[in-house]
């Protein structure tokens, strides 16, 4: 299994992120995709991927909730960083209009910005949207014609938002949330093929049931292969195979 998307460098997994990353990959995750959020936890978040060579691999981008006055100089260290090494993602990046609209203009901005760095740089684009689906997917097929792709990460739309997504040659990210009865996702991912989707954690956030409410764990991958599963009616090992080849595929691996 590939967790596409957690945040293993956060302060919550500090003191025991060895036992972590080995809990999961005694449960078969053996790949870390580790998206940025700004330049206060860049060094958090290479120092990982540093100790982890072989399973962590960094992102760079601006989270759209640290899109605030200084938005332009957190650009431009995203900028300077994508010009040092190679990033397997431009992430995560989006649009956030759940706490308010302040620096909206100026989220749409980064959001346009970084897109097209990822076209420059020739990488994947790992999308936040939260109270903003529709203007992140009219956004996103703006650039559908210079070859922008990637992941939604944490997709909990509806029918019609998953199939513009996929027309739009992204994929899924699901997560805990497909565990939340209240959430409605399991059913509209009844109408979507295995084929557009990935998997991932969100740790430490969205912890899958049985366990919401805790930290979450790159671990409790399984919990949302065996959802999927259940909602496809096929094993847990073709959910694991078509998820990591799809994985695989956006990342280049």
């Amino acid at each position: 299994m590939i967790d596409t998307h957690c945040h293993l460098y956060l302060d919550e997994f500090k003191t025991d992120i060895e036992e972590v990353i080995a809990r999961a990959q005694l449960a078969g995750v053996h790949k870390f995709y580790l998206p940025a959020i700004d330049s206060a936890e860049i060094e958090h978040l290479l120092s990982l991927e540093a100790r982890f060579p072989s399973s962590c691999y960094a992102m760079m981008g601006l989270h759209p909730c640290s899109v605030k006055e200084n938005y332009l100089q957190e650009l431009a260290i995203v900028k300077a960083w994508l010009t040092k090494r190679k990033f397997v993602a431009v992430g995560e990046i989006g649009l956030d209009f759940y706490w308010d609209r302040t620096f909206a203009l100026q989220q749409y901005e980064a959001f346009k910005t970084q897109i097209e760095l990822s076209i420059q740089y020739n990488l994947p684009i790992v999308i936040h949207s939260r109270n903003a689906m529709k203007e992140t997917i009219d956004v996103v097929k703006e650039f559908v014609s210079v070859g922008v792709r990637g992941i939604f990460h944490c997709f909990g739309g509806t029918l019609k938002n998953a199939n513009e997504i996929i027309d739009a040659g992204f994929y899924l990210g699901i997560g805990g949330v497909l565990t939340y009865k209240k959430s409605g996702l399991a059913e509209v991912l009844e109408h979507i093929d295995l084929k557009y989707m990935v998997l991932e954690t969100d740790a430490p956030y969205l912890t899958p049931v049985p366990f919401r409410g805790n930290r979450n764990e790159s671990v409790y991958l399984k919990y949302i292969v065996e959802e999927l599963a259940l909602i496809k009616n096929i094993s847990t090992q073709e959910v694991i195979a078509i998820t990591t080849a799809n994985a695989e595929k956006i990342f280049g691996i």
